[in-house]
């Protein structure tokens, strides 16, 4: 079955074609990066325009890319939430319109669910039921996925999601949006033990997370340092934050899989491709004789791949969706 994926969730437009739910033949992402950089977040409005701009050439490059025509394809599967309202329904009214025009039979995905599929893409893949920990720009979860179609919520993000942190600790230190990716590289240059975060536990046994304590800890921190000493400085403050985020984000979810029983434990997202985090992961994996799962880094951040992976299995076991519905912004 080869599945047409359409993404528009946020600032990306991505179209790609998967075939049997794990075979990708093409792969095409359109991103807004340049576009939102200056006003160091996404813009909604800006975000749907470019959505509106590209959604029709992004699709067609991926037939192209996959050497196929429209009607090659045996279904489609979109984004429909959660995510910006007006980017969502660009994608999403695209993918409604393609179907009706090929008479293909469609489903809305959600986008969540899409992420915790990624790893489906890989020739390695986990066994059910796992432990998938979801960390991105604005969603931090655990989740036990019980099969293709099935997974509970275990715990998520009080207040900030990790990488909304990192991108906020990389604005208060002067770098531009995105700035996960910044920190990430910084760390390796710094000294982790430097500066004492806070790692924010909650509850005993909880698997929730809070980031919103250590992001001010880091901003106290960096107001006391002079202006002149804050660039030598840089390096320790993003090594000693990031390594307060991989230790609670690796923890916990270490922890949800010995109180859920699995042994197999997947990251995805786009703070998945953060390399200090993989590190972490891979060598707590390690040390607790689990099997550890992580997508290539072009299917950590938002793409069109995950999601007609998602949506094959829906679309498999014969889940539709109908021109009646809506996306939704939460989810």
């Amino acid at each position: 079955m080869l599945v047409l994926g359409i993404e528009s969730s946020c600032d990306e437009t991505a179209a790609s074609i998967v075939e049997d739910g794990s075979r990708l033949i093409s792969s095409v992402v359109s991103s807004q990066i340049m576009d939102h950089s200056p006003f160091g977040g996404v813009v909604p409005e800006i975000a749907s325009r470019k959505h509106l701009e590209a959604v029709s050439d992004v699709v067609d490059k991926a037939f192209r890319e996959a050497d196929l025509a429209f009607d090659d394809v045996d279904g489609v599967a979109v984004t429909q939430g959660p995510g910006l309202i007006g980017s969502l329904l660009v994608g999403f009214s695209f993918a409604k319109a393609f179907a009706y025009a090929g008479k293909f039979p469609w489903v809305g995905v959600n986008h969540l669910h899409g992420h915790m599929m990624s790893v489906f893409l890989e020739k390695e893949t986990p066994v059910f039921p796992y432990i998938s920990l979801l960390a991105s720009g604005g969603h931090t979860s655990i989740y036990l996925v019980k099969d293709y179609l099935h997974y509970d919520l275990l715990g998520s993000t009080r207040d900030d999601a990790a990488g909304e942190a990192y991108d906020k600790i990389a604005k208060m230190l002067g770098f531009p949006y995105p700035g996960g990716q910044i920190i990430d590289d910084l760390s390796l240059e710094g000294d982790k033990s430097l500066y004492k975060f806070p790692r924010a536990w909650l509850q005993k046994g909880s698997f929730d997370f809070s980031f919103s304590g250590l992001k001010s800890a880091v901003r106290r921190v960096i107001e006391k340092i002079p202006e002149n000493e804050l660039k030598e400085n840089t390096p320790h403050i993003a090594a000693s934050f990031q390594d307060a985020v991989t230790d609670v984000l690796v923890r916990k979810t270490i922890n949800a899989a010995k109180v859920t029983g699995c042994n197999c434990i997947a990251i995805c997202g786009g703070v998945a491709a953060n390399a200090g985090l993989r590190k972490r992961f891979s060598e707590a994996c390690m040390k607790e004789n689990f099997e550890f799962f992580s997508p290539s880094l072009k299917f950590c951040s938002d793409n069109a791949a995950m999601i007609a992976c998602a949506g094959y299995h829906k679309l498999k076991n014969n889940i539709f969706s109908d021109m009646n519905e809506e996306v939704y912004a939460r989810g």
